[in-house]
């Protein structure tokens, strides 16, 4: 019989499907068949004949038993690294040009959507990438920022719209350095060769607001003062900086009012705590906009209406400390929680405004989820929704009634999607690239909940093998989230995938400390609590144990930043916990790690860790004073450049853990800061991760040895 070849292209999921008389596979295992029969064919000495005739014949056989019996695993982590993401950037408001990120080219770069029939208009080239892009009301004029080898000083770059011709704004000055080559031969010691090099300052320039005429913006920098961000406005043509905001704290621009008479500004002083002020742009007055007596609040997203008085905004100044929606008077610091839309059970992660002031977007956060809701603000009517499920981000609207956004869920990569309010017609306008990979192969996460040692209630989302058999004990991994007030949300992320299609168990926990959850819960790991999101993390260990999902000597802990110190928090406390463990640019000592890190991120920290004043409790909690117990195979992973936590927190942690014995891995990256960017690296060191953790936690023999 000859076998019958069709296709047909799923358009909602930009997949295409292979079916072999009648029975559905994927290019990925088609492929697959082609690469066997040639590998087969090489091996023999002769060539393949009819390859196609012999494939689909092959094709045939093996797709009578099914589909997922004919690949024993999935694709290299490598390929999985290469799969996509675009995120929306930016909405002209009158055209409905839309601007969008991505790393198709290996580093993130701005593009313009062309539309379906045309590939995107790449507007960037940036050796590093970029780090955000800013366009003006009119369309017409754009700020990019982007920085060096994950230095993170960023400046900011003016680029015209029609052309793409971009032009420097700030150019941070150098500093030489002198270099002396030491030739210390014949017993004479020479130091004229001397080799000069210049490295850019730290200083830095972010959160760009353009007012409404394109003549100014408006940003945070710390060019006047190291580590200490104020506020100032440029002129576009003449390039002069004012500063216009200085306190004593974290100063960022919010937005200008609609008659673009005044600036909102922040102050932060702590995660949770800011205030909210509103500048004058001609006298530089300023009006305290919140008064909450010394307390630990935040206020966010605020937007002034066209009656120059009602302020929208976001904030966690009430009894529960769940960020909500609220409203207030300028002139009058009360706040009035706007009630009846939405349920003020969950917390409201972004809020927005049309620029006609027609609808008003939140997006709310439920238990991980973020979820968006429109609603008509003159009528307090709610506008259709979106027939999405998953995570939405950064939506913005255009005059024509569409909302444009960036969507992703545990089993698709992000995208940027519109849709419109009138027709509710949703389109999907990037097209993210899986890598040859068919979607319709990962999964989604469970949510779960756990009780830790205090009976608090934990929650954490579970990763499970595709063909996962209730009691099977199998290899498991335990994820630290950042922050420490971030969030395990159920987003898109390849590794987990790849992990799970590997027969991976995954734990992505929620302990105490993370936001979503509340002002009180996250305070419950602040300062001297600082281990009780430990013990949260082993009571996770605990559970899956009891749950028969696994058993000791096949669990393994990772994480970054944040999620670095709790991974090496955990084989420090625990050291018999773990049977693989890999930090990521994490924290191995509170008191170096604050003494080293950037100055304008010192202060923030010392509320949430503690201060430097208190040596002896940042001593205690540091796992490089407990690096003696460590007998957990240790993989770490830093950037030469991380600007946050230095990379000197992995060396010393490694040299001292390389002390006991106990193997001990690293990969620093030179061009990288906190965390890698750049697709090769990215590549490497997932290569490397699962390396070690097949090594460690399935024994598996692969090629180099971790010692």
């Amino acid at each position: 019989m000859k076998p019958e070849m069709s296709f047909y292209y799923d358009k909602f999921y930009d997949t295409k499907h292979v079916m072999t008389n009648g029975i559905e596979t994927t290019p990925m295992q088609f492929e697959t068949l082609v690469t066997k029969l040639e590998n087969e064919s090489r091996r023999s000495g002769r060539m393949l004949k009819g390859v196609l005739s012999g494939v689909l014949a092959l094709a045939v056989s093996l797709f009578q038993l099914s589909p997922a019996s004919v690949i024993a695993g999935p694709p290299d982590i490598g390929t999985f690294m290469q799969i996509g993401s675009s995120s929306l950037a930016a909405v002209d408001w009158e055209s409905g040009n839309m601007y969008f990120t991505s790393g198709m080219s290996g580093k993130a770069q701005v593009y313009r959507y062309m539309g379906d029939d045309e590939w995107p208009w790449q507007l960037s080239l940036f050796e590093d990438g970029i780090n955000s892009f800013y366009l003006s009301e009119s369309g017409k004029l754009g700020i990019i920022r982007a920085s060096v080898g994950g230095s993170e000083q960023g400046q900011l770059y003016l680029m015209d719209m029609s052309d793409g011709a971009i032009d420097t704004l700030t150019l941070t000055e150098l500093d030489t350095i002198r270099i002396a080559h030491i030739d210390s031969s014949g017993g004479k010691y020479d130091t004229t060769s001397i080799e000069i090099k210049t490295k850019p300052k730290k200083v830095q320039y972010g959160s760009v607001i353009w007012d409404h005429n394109d003549e100014n913006i408006y940003f945070r920098t710390d060019f006047a003062s190291s580590g200490n961000y104020q506020v100032y406005q440029m002129n576009i043509k003449t390039r002069v900086k004012t500063k216009i905001f200085d306190t004593p704290y974290y100063d960022i621009p919010a937005g200008v009012t609609p008659d673009g008479s005044k600036l909102f500004v922040y102050a932060l002083q702590g995660n949770p705590d800011n205030d909210l002020y509103l500048v004058d742009l001609k006298t530089l007055a300023i009006d305290t906009l919140t008064s909450d007596n010394g307390g630990v609040f935040n206020y966010f997203n605020p937007f002034m209406m066209p009656d120059g008085k009602t302020i929208y905004l976001l904030s966690n100044f009430n009894e529960d400390g769940i960020t909500r929606l609220a409203r207030m008077t300028l002139g009058d610091p009360k706040l009035e929680y706007v009630g009846g839309w939405i349920d003020p059970k969950w917390s409201v992660d972004d809020l927005g405004v049309s620029r006609d002031f027609k609808y008003m977007y939140v997006v709310v956060n439920e238990e991980g989820y973020l979820r968006m809701r429109i609603r008509e603000i003159a009528t307090g009517s709610e506008a259709p929704q979106a027939p999405l499920d998953g995570m939405y981000s950064a939506p913005q609207f255009d005059k024509n009634g569409n909302v444009y956004f960036t969507f992703n869920g545990p089993t698709y990569a992000p995208d940027v999607w519109k849709f419109n309010l009138d027709t509710k017609k949703l389109d999907k306008l990037s097209k993210t690239m899986y890598a040859g990979i068919d979607r319709s192969i990962f999964s989604d996460p469970q949510l779960v909940k756990f009780k830790s040692f205090d009976g608090l209630e934990v929650p954490a989302f579970l990763y499970l093998p595709p063909n996962y058999k209730k009691g099977d004990k199998i290899p498991f991994l335990v994820n630290a989230h950042g922050g420490p007030e971030g969030q395990a949300q159920p987003s898109f992320a390849r590794s987990y995938q790849y992990f799970s299609l590997s027969g991976y168990g995954l734990l992505r926990v929620n302990p105490r400390g993370s936001a979503g959850y509340g002002k009180e819960y996250m305070a419950l790991d602040d300062y001297k609590k600082r281990q009780n999101s430990l013990k949260d993390y082993k009571a996770a260990v605990d559970w899956l144990i009891e749950e028969n999902y696994t058993e000791a000597g096949k669990i393994g802990i990772y994480g970054g930043s944040y999620g670095g110190y709790v991974t090496l928090g955990m084989i420090t406390e625990y050291p018999e916990l773990f049977a693989a463990a890999i930090d990521i640019v994490g924290i191995s000592n509170f008191v170096s790690f604050l003494e080293n890190t950037a100055p304008s991120r010192r202060g923030v920290r010392e509320i949430e860790y503690g201060p430097l004043t208190d040596r002896p409790f940042l001593e205690s909690i540091s796992p490089l004073n407990k690096a003696d117990r460590v007998r957990t195979p240790l993989l770490v992973i830093h950037g030469e450049n991380d600007p946050r936590v230095p990379v000197s927190e992995a060396r010393q942690m490694l040299a001292a853990v390389a002390k006991n014995g106990t193997p001990v891995d690293s990969l620093i990256f030179p061009d990288e800061g906190h965390g890698a960017s750049k697709r090769v690296n990215v590549i490497a060191q997932y290569r490397k991760m699962v390396d070690f953790f097949d090594t460690y936690l399935k024994g598996v023999k692969v090629k180099g040895e971790h010692e």
